[in-house]
């Protein structure tokens, strides 16, 4: 007899726990949604500038990496051959 009350008090207890998932999905996209309005978001020009200086800084970088291996790759195969 006590098992068939544990076994629905279990099933109790689990239909219980999944009343407060929506609740907590339901709460968090509020929450997020909240964020979002409270960023603030920067201007067209701010953002154009910003990609410049990333795409122009990216190749930078992209053209010493190739320079310091054409200068690696000459000096290994000066040493080997």
């Amino acid at each position: 007899m006590s098992e068939k009350v544990e076994k629905k008090a279990g099933k109790d207890s689990e239909k219980k726990e999944k009343k407060p998932e929506k609740k907590q999905k339901n709460s968090f996209f509020k929450g997020v949604k909240a964020e979002f309005k409270k960023i603030t978001w920067p201007d067209r020009t701010t953002v154009v500038k910003q990609s410049a200086a990333v795409i122009s800084i990216s190749v930078a970088v992209g053209v010493i990496i190739a320079v310091l291996d054409m200068i690696i790759q000459y000096g290994i195969s000066f040493i080997i051959g």
